[in-house]
């Protein structure tokens, strides 16, 4: 049952236009009926449009969200203030009508290095948030995927290209992946249907084609380590990319799911 009293939270860091943005709808986001939230800066700036790109590339919305000065919230109490940057966390030591303070540092994704910054923090913001809702709300959220299964999927080379590639293009069908692989269909389905057995992946059928992706529903431990090789060894699967890019005519996809 929800419960009937929602605690306040408010996050904050200095422009207020990333970490803070994404951890506000993540956590209304995860636990709407436990947790009020809101967030801040102590120099707004904005908020920047490849923090609401990386929220709709999960299906999460961004509806209301602005940037705001902590001075807002002045006289106002919470139950938790969670500052997400060292600079705010010195700057709003001791907020008044707190009940719990908190420190989470997370690198700025404006000035992060790697392929999809915005995407890496905001999937570290993701597992954090899940494990403050687990031990502030002490509900513990059973995880159906086993890591014994999981790991034993990404052992296999070919399967590990096809999460990669999949990762890194977001839908990718078994043709493309034939492609880029340089590898024959019976071998390239009998890994995807692995991967979907254990629920890595999910697919959808347009027209004659069957396309593949990341399982949404995958826990955040197993989407994070899917994002964090592909980010980190994009040279493992760069002369794949080029095949692909070399393709020519691909698959016509229209994207039917959120």
């Amino acid at each position: 049952m929800p419960s009937t009293t929602k605690r306040r939270v408010l996050f904050v860091c200095t422009g207020n236009s990333a970490r803070s943005q994404m951890a506000e709808v993540l956590l209304r986001h995860q636990a709407s009926d436990d947790f009020d939230v809101f967030s801040a800066g102590t120099l707004p700036e904005g908020v920047d449009p490849r923090t609401l790109d990386a929220l709709s590339s999960i299906g999460v919305s961004d509806k209301g969200l602005q940037s705001k000065h902590i001075s807002v919230f002045d006289g106002q109490p919470f139950d938790y203030v969670i500052t997400l940057c060292d600079k705010a966390n010195q700057e709003c030591k001791g907020f008044p009508n707190t009940g719990k303070q908190m420190a989470w540092d997370f690198p700025d994704p404006k000035s992060r290095t790697g392929l999809i910054p915005f995407e890496t923090t905001l999937n570290e913001i993701s597992n954090r948030i899940a494990m403050f809702v687990s031990v502030e709300t002490k509900k513990v959220r059973p995880e159906a995927l086993n890591p014994v299964y999981f790991y034993k999927c990404l052992t296999d080379e070919i399967r590990l290209k096809c999460l990669m590639l999949i990762q890194y293009e977001g839908e990718l069908c078994v043709c493309e992946l034939m492609e880029a692989l340089k590898d024959v269909q019976p071998k390239v389905s009998r890994n995807l249907a692995m991967l979907r057995k254990n629920e890595l992946l999910v697919d959808r059928r347009q027209g004659q084609w069957v396309f593949y992706r990341i399982n949404p529903e995958l826990p955040e431990w197993a989407k994070s380590v899917i994002a964090a090789t592909t980010e980190s060894n994009v040279g493992f699967i760069q002369e794949n990319i080029k095949n692909l890019c070399r393709m020519g005519k691909r698959p016509d996809r229209a994207k039917t799911y959120c």
